[in-house]
């Protein structure tokens, strides 16, 4: 997925997603301020998403309405909407991928079936994910909190993908560990 960058981290009693606002069009920038993060399920889960704007609204309200069959269980309603994804002849078509979580499990979501948690508390998409996840992951074992990791690894990861910018948008949830 191109012309995005998506990181979440989950440390120290908070998870926290943040995005980039760069949406490009082939090599020219067309919005330097694109809300890509946002909350869920009456601010109860956040998420961002990476690739088609319009297939991730999609997917945002697909998601939305299997939170609201299924209240409280955000895995069975990933574990539900991926399934719906796969099968269903147009959602099948849509292209994007996006990070969920509540405040007890982080979820990457994906057209192709995939429902994973991360094994350290970070995960990253998008076109700079690779760069916001190897910074973050850098970053664990030092003393900032999981809103500073994000915001660190998100201006590293601008530096160096060019479908990246500095303009982030962070959305935040205290989550149940101690």
């Amino acid at each position: 997925m191109h012309a995005t960058t998506i990181l979440m981290v989950r440390k120290g009693g908070r998870v926290v997603i943040g995005g980039d606002g760069q949406v490009s069009l082939g090599q020219t920038i067309v919005k330097g301020n694109a809300r890509k993060v946002r909350r869920l399920a009456k601010g109860s889960v956040i998420g961002g998403f990476a690739g088609a704007t319009a297939d991730a609204f999609t997917l945002f309200e697909r998601l939305e309405a299997k939170l609201e069959q299924y209240p409280g269980q955000l895995t069975r309603a990933c574990v539900e909407l991926t399934k719906d994804w796969r099968t269903d002849r147009y959602l099948r078509r849509l292209e994007a991928m996006m990070l969920v979580a509540d405040k007890e499990v982080s979820l990457l979501l994906s057209g192709a079936g995939d429902v994973l948690e991360p094994e350290s508390g970070v995960m990253a998409i998008g076109s700079g994910g690779n760069y916001a996840f190897a910074a973050a992951r850098a970053l664990e074992d030092s003393n900032h909190d999981a809103e500073e990791m994000v915001r660190r690894a998100m201006r590293i990861a601008a530096e160096i993908c060019v479908y990246t910018n500095d303009s982030l948008v962070i959305e935040s949830l205290e989550t149940s560990e101690d």
